[in-house]
């Protein structure tokens, strides 16, 4: 079906999880909507690819998906309805301290108590109520902050903690190395030194949500998952236009709303002249965090760990100590590459067998990079990984390698390779990416930002689409967005 151009009431530019967030909202409210998408394929960081050898299915980007199941408007889908069936690894992640041991990070809590020894009780403490109030805890987490919430016990017990620097709250809250490490290692995914004030919010988080609802993968690559996104657009009367890069909001056909899955340095672009200059210069200040050298792997056979607790996890941190952890991401934001990088590494053949032929693996990993650096790390990647699974080296059947700035090459959005939309500092979680009531808002009458540089920041949880396209409907349509009730199960 293609829309007549005189009949569009919104246009939604870039078809990343939140461009297509925003788009369901707005057909949801019965609302003519196109989507503009740059590249051939849509989803954004939401696609699947075959980036070394044929049967290889890799995600460029995204993989672990444990934001969608906590994401209110992930809820509102019934996503085994669209075709969506999710693998669960049997332990979510682990941390490498030590070449030969790793810590697990379990579903249960319980689990995890019992893991963390000495320790437990204090973990149990700290994650286990954000965990068992997850439901509660998520859309005030995942939305402009600060404001207030009805769920005032959740909130009370998250915050607090979540503006403490994830180092300061894993000494404090944990009295021996496996706690501490595997708490910063989950904090450092913010991609912000360990010290950064908010820090920790990243980690309480991410491992709540392991608890909650599990770090799985979509069976057969995270592509499944926006060609659902795309079909339910479509579905409900709109439109996915790709290939058709917008190079100024001139170009746009005329609707009521536009609607920008975009940077803020792209929105500069496509505004041009049209922005007031005040605001203008408040978009030009605004910072993009470290980037990401990513290298994925067709293999032989699974990673032979030292450790079998890494096999069984779907996600592995490779950092060793806490002060290891630190020093690394300390390094990266000073604008250094670590010898010694924090590695991020997902296995998701070992959970979606679908991915690989038979006998054969995926895996891929990434470092955090300085921002703009075009340096290609993935010797030192690799050999961490070998240093925790001696022949990893003997099963690499091929590889692809992405830079921090081919990232951008590949994917305008992630800014120096960026993966997060902007940096997480404290200051730009609060005002992101200015501050103002409503952050989704823009001077310009009818436009709206609704990426990743916007709350509640970076993950594949469509927040940022949903509640920018509520705010076009009450402004513009005088609509209230649907409620966000979770969908039958």
């Amino acid at each position: 079906m293609t829309l007549p151009d005189h009949a569009l009431d919104a246009i939604v530019v870039g078809s990343g999880p939140n461009g297509l967030a925003a788009a369901i909202t707005l057909a949801r409210a019965g609302l003519a909507v196109r989507v503009y998408e740059g590249a051939p394929v849509a989803g954004g960081g939401l696609r699947s690819a075959a980036l070394t050898l044929p049967g290889f299915i890799h995600d460029p980007c995204a993989t672990v998906v444990a934001t969608a199941l906590v994401s209110p408007f992930f809820r509102t889908l019934d996503l085994p309805a669209l075709g969506v069936e999710l693998a669960h690894p049997e332990v979510p992640a682990a941390h490498l301290l030590a070449p030969d041991r790793g810590v697990p990070l379990h579903r249960s809590v319980d689990d995890q108590a019992v893991a963390l020894g000495r320790d437990g009780t204090a973990w149990r403490r700290l994650v286990g109520p954000l965990a068992d109030r997850a439901d509660e805890l998520m859309p005030w987490v995942l939305g402009p902050v600060p404001r207030p919430t009805r769920h005032v016990v959740a909130a009370a017990r998250f915050g607090p903690a979540a503006l403490l620097p994830a180092a300061a709250l894993a000494r404090l809250a944990f009295r021996e190395e496996p706690a501490r490490a595997l708490f910063g290692a989950l904090a450092a995914h913010a991609m912000v030194p360990l010290e950064a004030a908010g820090s920790a919010a990243f980690g309480l988080v991410l491992a709540a949500a392991a608890h909650a609802v599990g770090w799985p993968v979509v069976r057969g690559g995270s592509q499944r998952l926006a060609d659902a996104l795309v079909a339910e657009v479509r579905r409900l009367g709109g439109e996915v236009v790709t290939d058709a890069p917008i190079a100024s909001l001139a170009e746009l056909p005329r609707a009521r709303a536009v609607l920008l899955d975009v940077t803020p340095r792209a929105l500069l672009a496509l505004a041009g002249d049209g922005l007031p200059a005040g605001y203008r210069r408040r978009l030009e200040r605004f910072r993009y965090g470290p980037g990401a050298c990513k290298v994925d792997w067709a293999l032989a056979g699974p990673i032979p760990w030292r450790d079998p607790e890494l096999a069984r996890a779907g996600t592995a941190h490779l950092g060793g100590s806490l002060a290891a952890l630190a020093g690394a991401e300390r390094a990266v934001a000073a604008g250094r590459a670590s010898r010694r990088p924090f590695v991020i590494l997902v296995q998701a053949s070992m959970m979606d067998p679908t991915r690989a032929p038979a006998g054969r693996h995926t895996a891929w990993a990434y470092a955090h990079v300085p921002h703009a650096s075009d340096v290609d790390v993935s010797d030192l990647v690799e050999a961490e990984v070998e240093r925790a699974a001696p022949g990893f080296r003997d099963l690499v059947l091929a590889r692809h390698v992405r830079t921090a700035l081919a990232h951008e090459a590949y994917n305008p959005n992630y800014v120096g390779g960026d993966i997060n939309g902007g940096l997480a500092s404290l200051r730009q979680v609060l005002a992101r990416p200015t501050p103002a009531r409503d952050p989704y808002v823009t001077p310009i009458s009818g436009v709206y930002l609704c990426s990743s540089s916007t709350p509640p920041g970076g993950g594949v949880h469509g927040m940022g689409g949903f509640r920018a396209a509520g705010s076009a409907l009450r402004r513009e349509f005088g609509i209230r967005a649907r409620p966000i009730d979770p969908a039958p199960s």
